[in-house]
């Protein structure tokens, strides 16, 4: 064999496998830019206002409500301003009546359980909707009935929220329900997430699966 084919062998044989894993590591986390939002076994990367309703269970984060009355919010230390949220979540209601949601760009309301800012919302009628929590206090866009047609209210659904700048959308199960432009310079461009508990009868909520990629300004 000729010393420069050796040498390429020789070569190969150390690049090839780096190269494998490497692609390997890339299927595992996502090549997206996609990262887990908390670690998956405990509230540390969260503020807790009400001890003893959210937990995390085998890599879920788990909200449970007796019936409040009032919002809870479990909220991000963090700060993000442009991003895209991924997030699969279930609804566990026996009444029909919860409401919970994912709360972005936010920031806390002084003396208050409640947050203000955005929020993909879900329950009820609100499938799909944003609205804007504590604010301007009304759904600011929302579906048609065509684009709830994959929804299961009882089982595993994916929210998907993309924000750049004055620009949000919204996906259910991969259908968009929202594109909405903010017109009002004055809204906040960046803030906390928070998972909602909503005041009213008991139920309790499920969230997994939750990643983020942060996006250039």
């Amino acid at each position: 064999m000729r010393p420069r084919f050796r040498q390429y062998n020789a070569i190969m044989r150390i690049v090839l496998p780096l190269a494998l894993l490497a692609l390997s590591a890339g299927l595992c986390t996502g090549q997206s830019g996609f990262q887990p939002l908390f670690n998956e076994r405990n509230l540390d990367q969260f503020i807790v206002d009400t001890p003893g309703l959210w937990s995390v269970e085998k890599g879920v984060l788990v909200g449970r409500s007796p019936g409040l009355k009032y919002n809870d919010f479990l909220r991000t230390r963090k700060n993000y301003r442009n991003f895209i949220l991924k997030a699969k979540f279930r609804m566990n209601d026996a009444t029909g009546n919860a409401n919970s949601g994912i709360q972005f760009r936010s920031k806390p309301m002084p003396d208050s359980h409640e947050v203000i800012g955005y929020q993909a919302d879900l329950g009820q009628k609100y499938w799909g909707c944003l609205y804007d929590e504590s604010r301007r206090k009304k759904v600011l866009a929302g579906p048609g009935p065509e684009a709830l047609a994959k929804l299961d209210e009882a089982g595993w659904n994916e929210y998907t929220i993309t924000a750049r700048g004055n620009h949000i959308v919204l996906e259910l199960n991969g259908v968009k329900t929202v594109d909405y432009t903010e017109k009002d310079a004055g809204i906040e461009p960046g803030g906390f997430l928070a998972f909602q508990l909503h005041s009213g009868p008991a139920f309790h909520m499920e969230f997994r699966s939750i990643r983020i990629q942060v996006l250039p300004d």
